[in-house]
């Protein structure tokens, strides 16, 4: 396999107001371009402002995409489950269209069971919800019949060949390949209760042997690995951020049940929540052994959940894209870089 590419992801959980909220994330993203950042990803969540500040995230690629000329842009994810299917491939289209086809539609079964009910839900059934809702989504994009005769316009044109699924599950994985879609892999996720210690890799390798197997003949795989990173100019001031950032998220995962193992030392959150940090020579250390990225075609890298103020984030990218990422010999598209 190549060296994977990179690409940028965020939450929109800078601290501040929605409205600037989404004017530093787009100021991220264009930074991220200009540092020949290949893709970048935004996460959708409803109602709740601490966990992610991004309801609509079609709406805001769209904006971003006229504040950007280059850089591929993707919802990691859009919860399906919760959505109309028809409106989701409408939306996308226009969105991809506006974006001259640089858009990525990743999607979810979602993983917030309080967000189901005011759309009308029921998070017990949401994979079966995801599975029949999918199925729409790909007829609308796919040109097909969707009900009286009705078929999408404008068009999707390629972007049914540009879908990604995120699981945290084996079956995700062959789900995603079985549709020879891209497979999108968490920063972080639970451990079973033996194996609170266990490396990501244990739980994802398994994901995208299942993914790997499932994938048809003749299509190429597209596995992207998120990861959070926080790169600094020196180790004391990547920890200063995360003292803060990861207790808050210790215990964000406690309060849905998640076991943290550890004493909470940061040194041992550090360890617990899967996060890269320091310089970018220990962030570079550190992501060489990630057993996983190995196989990834793109590692996604994300502040979250350190958490870091927007100039720190704005620095964290340039070092992660000017020194980590020749230094693990992941892709950095000089044409992005050159030109924008």
């Amino acid at each position: 396999m190549s060296a994977p590419s990179i690409a940028f992801f965020t939450r929109l959980l800078d601290d501040a107001a929605p409205a600037e909220r989404y004017a530093l994330a787009t100021a991220q993203i264009q930074h991220a371009e200009r540092h020949g950042v290949g893709r970048a990803w935004v996460a959708q969540h409803h109602f709740h402002a601490a966990e992610g500040g991004l309801p609509s995230p079609l709406v805001f690629l769209a904006n971003v995409a006229a504040q950007t000329s280059r850089i591929r842009l993707g919802t990691g994810v859009i919860t399906l489950s919760l959505e109309d299917p028809v409106r989701v491939a409408e939306d996308a289209t226009v969105a991809d269209l506006l974006a001259g086809g640089r858009l990525d539609l990743g999607l979810g079964s979602g993983g917030t069971p309080s967000s189901f009910s005011p759309f009308g839900e029921d998070v017990r059934h949401k994979a079966v919800t995801y599975d029949r809702k999918l199925g729409v989504l790909l007829d609308a994009l796919g040109g097909r019949d969707i009900g009286e005769g009705n078929a999408l316009y404008p068009d999707a044109s390629t972007l049914g060949e540009r879908i990604w699924q995120a699981t945290f599950s084996v079956p995700g994985g062959h789900r995603a390949g079985v549709h020879g879609h891209g497979l999108l892999l968490s920063r972080t996720q639970p451990r079973p209760a033996d194996a609170l210690r266990a490396p990501l890799s244990a739980l994802q390798d398994p994901i995208i042997d299942a993914y790997l197997d499932a994938l048809p003949d003749g299509v190429a795989p597209r596995i992207t690995a998120s990861r959070t990173v926080f790169v600094a100019d020196d180790r004391a001031e990547a920890l200063r951020y995360a003292e803060v950032g990861l207790r808050r998220a210790a215990e964000g995962f406690r309060r849905q049940g998640q076991t943290i193992p550890g004493d909470d030392s940061i040194e041992e959150l550090i360890a617990a929540l899967d996060t890269h940090l320091g310089t970018p020579e220990q962030v570079a250390e550190s992501l060489a052994a990630d057993a996983t990225l190995d196989r990834a075609t793109e590692v996604a890298f994300q502040v979250h959940s350190v958490d870091a103020p927007h100039e720190q984030v704005l620095r964290s990218i340039e070092l992660f894209a000017e020194q980590v990422a020749p230094a693990l010999g992941y892709t950095v598209n000089p044409t992005l870089k050159e030109k924008a």
